[in-house]
């Protein structure tokens, strides 16, 4: 396998590097603030200074650049579309830019996709060729890997299931929409503001403004009874939206990360119950392993380097893993 891999995750507030070895162990690493308010060719410069800065002091060869980055974007072309927290970018060729700058193979990831790739290689998934992996933080994101290989789609837009449709009620809504920490924090400020007693109010020292998707985490572990049922429903749509993708791909394993999902089981036992409810046949999750992620904060270097051996998630995921430990 070829020398050091860079991987860096460039997310809207900072900016993260680092040198890889082959294994994807993580070697050295730097970051620095984003500041995309500085301008579009600032912060390339930025980024291109902080590349630079993990780079082998020895000179030794580079087998590729590995870039997470928030989407819309386009996988196949390395054009970052229009991240909504990213000033100024539009259809911004990020990987061609690196890959003139630095000389070497550059391939860029949407950051959920990424993630989802770096727990199949080398985290929770690993050893398995069927792999959802869902992130409950702000928003819903998700990475599939199906037979080995992560689901880009045409121009690498697929397995958004955040925003997967619902109706609920009388409304056509989101997984995001309900389900996120923002949704949990704004259904409990208005239950609250129609005059339903809550305990979040006062962890929100009297502000019912001030209840976000962490306040609603710490009511859930006071027991506060508001808290648990916001939270019961959440977890109940989640599943819903998991039979989906159960009955789409059937795959082995479920990876949660995300804030939301610490919140553990008030979430989980009412998504497994919604899973074990609405599939059509125990097939689908009798041997369906549900679990945490495994990486923690390094997940979205460790995966954006995973695209370098997985030639951006084209390549069989698990046969990668497999010669990582070699």
């Amino acid at each position: 396998m070829p020398d050091t891999i860079i991987g860096v995750d460039l997310g809207g507030t900072r900016v993260r590097a680092a040198r890889l070895d082959p294994h994807l162990n993580i070697l050295y690493r730097e970051e620095t603030l984003t500041r995309d308010e500085d301008g579009l060719d600032a912060t390339l410069a930025r980024i291109k200074d902080l590349i630079r800065s993990v780079l082998p002091k020895d000179h030794a060869p580079i087998a590729g650049i590995g870039i997470s980055a928030p989407g819309p974007l386009n996988p196949l072309t390395g054009v970052v579309v229009a991240p909504p927290n990213l000033k100024g970018w539009h259809n911004v060729p990020l990987g061609d830019i690196l890959r003139a700058e630095f000389g070497v193979p550059v391939y860029v990831g949407n950051d959920a996709n990424v993630a989802g790739l770096a727990e199949t290689v080398m985290g929770a998934g690993r050893g398995y060729r069927n792999v959802i992996f869902i992130t409950l933080s702000t928003g819903i994101g998700s990475g599939i890997i199906i037979d080995g290989r992560m689901l880009l789609g045409t121009v690498g837009l697929a397995a958004e299931a955040g925003h997967m449709t619902l109706v609920v009620g009388d409304r056509i809504t989101t997984l995001e929409k309900e389900c996120a920490g923002p949704a949990l924090a704004r259904k409990a400020r208005e239950r609250i503001e129609r005059g339903e007693r809550s305990r979040m109010l006062e962890l929100a020292g009297g502000d019912v403004q001030a209840i976000d998707g962490k306040i609603v985490g710490m009511g859930v572990a006071v027991s506060d009874p508001l808290a648990l049922d916001i939270v019961r429903e959440a977890g109940y749509l989640i599943g819903l939206g998991m039979v989906t993708l159960l009955h789409l791909f059937n795959p082995e394993i479920l990876l949660f990360g995300g804030g939301v999902s610490q919140i553990g089981e008030p979430l989980f036992g009412p998504l497994r119950e919604a899973i074990e409810k609405h599939a059509i046949d125990r097939a689908y999750w009798e041997n369906l392993k549900i679990t945490p992620v495994a990486l923690g904060e390094n997940v979205s270097i460790i995966g954006a380097a995973a695209l370098v051996p997985t030639r951006g998630g084209v390549e069989d995921v698990t046969a990668v893993a497999t010669k990582l430990t070699v």
